[in-house]
């Protein structure tokens, strides 16, 4: 058994047999049920998902899963081109937002909490996120990010007033390593779960213009030209900003609680940069 990956849920080892093992970091078997059925919504798309063929616990009660094997190069890559992989990451927003989002998809946890609350809209759920996670970190906020009381008051008002057409299905975490590329073609969407649900396919835009290149010299290049495109593709340029805005906020201190990390530099440097 071969480690193959490991991603923000869990780690993937290949079998040999054209299946995986994940073990879950913190999901227990109930919990990769609802994600099961999750998979099994999402339609037919120009490149594969994940489907769990069985769900069984490990000692320690956590989930252990048999996948299908996905294959591909993953990004970051030297075979792929830069515009080869920048036209994949348009391509996967645009594939998503054909979809329509199933029950299923309301039920997951969102950065292991409940997401849709009873009665909550898109916006009004993403804002009481927001919310939550900004007391879980205010300290930190409050010193390294200017004015951000203010901020976090226009950020919640101008999410609880977004009003969809539709929810389409959200991956929330459109990155490089999430991606497997078949030459020039995206041929599999790894490791939903972290951020998925029910959404504004702006969301996910948002995300993977910032997500293409995080810590690279490029970029703040990289970030303008996919904001560009998705623009261009009809998104809305100020709501993927307020979206940013919310992931920083929600995420900032996910992986550690003081604040230390590059992830929350990073964050930090999306909520001081970006337009309000």
């Amino acid at each position: 058994m071969e480690l193959i990956g490991q991603g923000m849920e869990g780690a993937v080892y290949d079998l040999g047999d054209g299946t995986v093992r994940k073990e879950w970091f913190e999901r227990r078997p109930d919990d990769v049920r609802l994600m099961q059925s999750f998979l099994d919504e999402i339609p037919e798309l120009p490149f594969r998902t994940p489907r769990i063929r069985t769900i069984d616990a490990a000692d320690n009660g956590l989930a252990v899963s048999v996948e299908d094997k996905l294959t591909g190069t993953q990004l970051p890559s030297a075979e792929v081109a830069e515009n080869d992989a920048l036209a994949a990451f348009v391509g996967i927003v645009e594939a998503l937002g054909t979809t329509t989002a199933g029950p299923a998809s309301r039920e997951l946890l969102v950065l292991n909490e409940p997401f849709w609350l009873p009665g909550l809209s898109w916006g009004e759920s993403l804002a009481a996120l927001v919310r939550r996670r900004a007391e879980a970190s205010y300290r930190h906020f409050d010193r390294d990010v200017a004015d951000f009381p203010a901020l976090l008051d226009r950020i919640t008002r101008r999410l609880a007033s977004i009003e969809l057409e539709k929810l389409s299905i959200v991956h929330g975490d459109i990155c490089p390593p999430n991606l497997l590329m078949d030459g020039a073609r995206v041929s599999a969407l790894l490791d939903w779960g972290f951020y998925s649900t029910a959404g504004d396919n702006t969301f996910d835009a948002a995300l993977a213009a910032g997500f293409f290149d995080m810590y690279g010299a490029d970029a703040r290049r990289l970030d303008a030209i996919l904001l560009d495109r998705f623009e261009a593709l009809g998104h809305d340029r100020e709501r993927m900003y307020l979206y940013r805005h919310a992931y920083a906020i929600t995420t900032a201190t996910i992986y550690d609680q003081e604040a230390g990390d590059g992830h929350y530099a990073w964050c930090v440097a999306d909520l001081n940069r970006l337009p309000r």
